[in-house]
């Protein structure tokens, strides 16, 4: 399981800003609703392995990328 210390320390790659809860063996964005896969009590933050959120169909369609937040150059 993923430490209470770490999960505070743990910020959504996407903004770098948001932060992150903990759903069953995921770890998602309380902004844009990116989901990490956590396994073998390892998040793996990735962005280009990470789950969209329900009606999204790119990185793009992310909150924060429409927003401008990001600090990646998003297709």
């Amino acid at each position: 399981m993923v430490s209470e210390n770490l999960l505070a320390l743990l910020v959504c790659p996407m903004d770098q800003k948001s932060s992150l809860r903990r759903e069953g063996d995921s770890l998602v964005c309380t902004r844009c609703g990116l989901r990490f896969a956590i396994k073998d009590d390892i998040p793996n933050m990735l962005i280009e392995e990470a789950e969209l959120p329900p009606g999204c169909a790119s990185l793009s369609d992310l909150e924060c990328a429409r927003a401008g937040d990001t600090r990646l150059d998003v297709p």
